[in-house]
């Protein structure tokens, strides 16, 4: 699978569903061999096994959108540790894993896969044109 938004979140984007700078904005850590993703079909947080989850980061800070572009302040997750995982998942979260759009995949990028070792992870997003997303 390359790098790409989910198709659920792409409609709420279009259909307003998903105000991304005053929405909660998470990242969890995606161990590939508890989840296989199906980025059309996936929508919610619940798609994804609790086991799947290796970790979660608090909300997004620093959060721009210019010409469809999305960008936020780098994110560090805190004593990660568990299974090696292969993938970045971007989701809304509304509390409820239920009610929780997700918004993106990323299993392209450099330092994946990982093995977390119960330090700190820091993820660094693009400071090319891309930044976090583009639309």
């Amino acid at each position: 699978m390359a790098n790409a938004l989910y198709g659920k979140s792409r409609q709420l984007f279009l259909e307003g569903g998903i105000a991304i700078l005053t929405a909660d904005i998470k990242l969890n850590f995606l161990d590939a061999a508890d989840y296989t993703v199906s980025i059309d079909v996936d929508d919610f947080l619940n798609d994804i096994p609790g086991a799947a989850i290796v970790g979660t980061s608090g909300n997004f800070a620093g959060k721009t959108s210019t010409l469809g572009v999305f960008d936020a302040s780098d994110v560090a997750v805190a004593a990660v540790s568990g299974d090696v995982f292969e993938a970045v998942g971007i989701y809304k979260d509304t509390g409820v894993s239920s009610t929780s759009p997700l918004i993106a995949y990323i299993d392209s990028a450099t330092g994946l896969p990982f093995t977390p070792t119960g330090n700190t992870i820091n993820v660094s997003w693009d400071n090319g044109t891309n930044k976090v997303f583009r639309l």
